[in-house]
């Protein structure tokens, strides 16, 4: 019986942090899931939303060189199955990443499908340059992606690395229409990978920030880094780094691990009960 209430217990404190699972016609309280397919759907949506930042951003340092100054229709050498155009209006630069119906990541099973549009000012002397986001059609794998990104790309801070500043104000939405809205700030710094320009395989990066996510049952979520999340390009997890999530007066801790690259993560609740979670690579329906 002992054993019982706690498992009961556990079931409690981690509900409180998640949303549904990627199933179609599961609820956000659906109580047949398992502790574990709770939490991974949780750090899947993150995820989800870190592979598209992390694509734009390494797209980004290729399109000053790549497209600039050329016509367009160009493809990627890395994403050929991706084609970039630029229109320049005025002071004003628009470039569009188009996906077509299916293009496939390098590194991962990951399809996407429709367009990013990237608006900006051109300032060549300003080593910081605020670019906007928005979402055409745009699918990861299954999952909809709407919203708009702010985006301050800083070309050397004060440790002199390349460093990013997003804010963000986007929804994630599934087949089965249940979403997630995410408003928040991120900042990304190449720690790593910085000489080797155009070699995405070696960048490794630092996260901080916080956000507030709310789910179709209005169910409100915050998150705040407390140690850098540690990305390298040629893993397809965060290796190291922690991140607290809050609901009301119950919190707990998500520690990705030591720097190796591997599935697993450890959630702690405010009780101090630990309890491993592999994590799932997500895939294409």
């Amino acid at each position: 019986m002992k054993n019982l209430v706690l498992k009961l217990l556990m079931i409690l404190v981690i509900s409180i942090f998640i949303f549904t699972s990627c199933s179609e016609g599961e609820s956000i309280n659906d109580t047949e899931a398992t502790i574990e397919d709770e939490t991974i759907a949780l750090v899947e949506a993150d995820d989800v939303l870190n592979d598209v930042d992390s694509l734009v951003d390494d797209l980004w340092w290729s399109i000053d060189d790549s497209v600039a100054g050329k016509s367009d229709g160009n493809k990627d050498p890395f994403l050929s199955c991706m084609i970039k155009t630029r229109v320049e209006e005025g002071e004003t630069t628009i470039i569009t990443l188009d996906f077509g119906s299916d293009c496939t990541l390098p590194f991962q099973n990951v399809v996407l499908s429709g367009k990013i549009i990237m608006e900006y000012i051109r300032d060549m002397e300003n080593k910081t340059r605020t670019i906007r986001y928005t979402y055409d059609d745009f699918y990861y794998n299954d999952l909809k992606i709407e919203g708009v990104t702010r985006v301050a790309k800083t070309s050397e801070n004060e440790n002199g690395f390349r460093e990013i500043t997003r804010n963000f104000d986007v929804k994630i939405i599934w087949p089965s229409s249940k979403f997630i809205t995410r408003k928040g700030t991120k900042v990304r710094e190449l720690i790593e990978g910085y000489e080797t320009r155009g070699n995405w395989g070696d960048n490794v990066f630092s996260i901080t920030g916080s956000w507030v996510s709310t789910f179709k049952n209005g169910i409100v979520l915050t998150a705040t880094i407390v140690n850098p999340l540690i990305r390298k390009t040629a893993c397809r997890f965060i290796v190291s780094g922690t991140i607290e999530k809050q609901k009301n007066e119950r919190f707990g801790t998500l520690d990705f691990g030591d720097g190796t690259c591997d599935n697993v993560a450890i959630f702690t609740n405010d009780d101090g009960e630990e309890i491993e979670i592999v994590l799932r690579k997500r895939r294409r329906k």
